[in-house]
């Protein structure tokens, strides 16, 4: 029995039943690849609803205002994946008639869709032979057949994707590009794969070199930087609070926040309000205190965010202030929605 005939039968007998699964619709396929980028199946299952829902058709998604978009996404991170989903939704109504494209190289010139993207709506949708990489495929075809080429090099990327081609069953892509994936994510699990149980276990390299725990080989290319964020919750008596939103192309791009100060360093209460002095067009307050004991420590892909929310209670008015009621509504990043939700006035 050959590589592709062994996944192709644990595949028939291990796959889960996801809602995705039961579908070839394009639109369906695409919306839950984008939301499962670097995320967890039973995180993104309920967005995936929640999304069809808002929005049962590409037509939908494409006519729908930027903010409800980016606050159903509230919570899922790498909010650039809803901003690209929304921007192809328009792109496939606009140039495509409402209708995905049917071949490789149209579905990877979307917006957000990448190699793996495209492979897998041209495989699952019009059973084109194109095979997936992701990093369950990785870690499968790394280990099986012993290969120690970085996974996120030039080299590694070609050869892997080649390699992946080769052994692929084009007679049944759908299911087999789904199956190595599950097998990936289930089996050959990054820690603690089920070797005993393995269908490969007779031809697998790693197994018989004991290599499995140091392969995929990946290139640390990741620098964390450390950044402070001082959050300033300003409060007037009639319960209102200043917001605004994030523009630039820097993280959380349209998203909302509390007005934001950053500094070099955690802050003090009394290297906060020197910092506050500087800045002179924030309103008056009579009294300023530090929410969280200790910095919240939020950590992004490549930044660590130390956060601090100061609540300053306003003199006046806050004549441009939102209703402290109505600030749920906002798109914000989850660090702020968790503050929210904690938050008592």
């Amino acid at each position: 029995m050959s590589f592709s005939q062994k996944i192709l039968k644990w595949y028939g007998e291990h796959k889960r039943e996801l809602p995705w699964r039961a579908t070839k619709d394009p639109y369906k396929i695409w919306l839950s690849e984008i939301m499962l980028q670097q995320t967890r199946v039973a995180q993104g299952t309920p967005y995936y609803h929640k999304f069809l829902e808002a929005f049962p058709t590409v037509q939908d998604l494409a006519n729908a205002k930027e903010e409800k978009v980016l606050k159903l996404w509230q919570g899922l991170g790498y909010y650039s994946r809803a901003r690209n989903l929304h921007a192809t939704a328009k792109m496939v109504v606009d140039a495509y008639d409402g209708n995905f494209p049917d071949t490789y190289k149209e579905l990877k010139n979307l917006k957000g869709v990448g190699d793996y993207t495209a492979s897998a709506i041209a495989s699952i949708c019009f059973d084109l032979p194109e095979p997936v990489v992701d990093g369950n495929v990785y870690r499968v075809l790394s280990r099986y057949f012993g290969v120690d080429l970085p996974i996120n090099s030039t080299e590694g990327i070609k050869y892997f994707k080649d390699l992946a081609r080769k052994v692929m069953s084009s007679e049944n892509i759908r299911d087999y590009n789904q199956g190595i994936m599950e097998f990936g994510a289930i089996q050959c699990a990054p820690k603690k794969p089920y070797c005993l149980l393995c269908p490969l276990n007779d031809s697998c390299v790693a197994l018989q070199e004991n290599k499995v725990s140091s392969l995929p080989v990946k290139l640390n290319k990741t620098k964390i930087k450390n950044r402070y964020f001082n959050y300033l919750v300003f409060l007037d008596n009639g319960k209102r609070t200043l917001i605004e939103q994030r523009k630039g192309k820097g993280i959380w791009q349209n998203l909302y926040q509390f007005p934001l100060l950053e500094s070099e360093k955690s802050l003090d209460l009394e290297n906060f309000q020197k910092e506050l002095e500087e800045k002179n067009y924030y309103p008056a307050s009579n009294s300023i205190v530090l929410y969280n004991k200790e910095p919240i420590v939020h950590k992004l892909s490549h930044q660590h965010l130390y956060t601090n929310f100061w609540i300053l209670q306003s003199e006046n008015k806050l004549e441009e202030g939102v209703s402290w009621e109505k600030i749920g509504s906002f798109p914000v990043p989850v660090l702020i929605a968790e503050f929210i939700e904690t938050f008592k006035i």
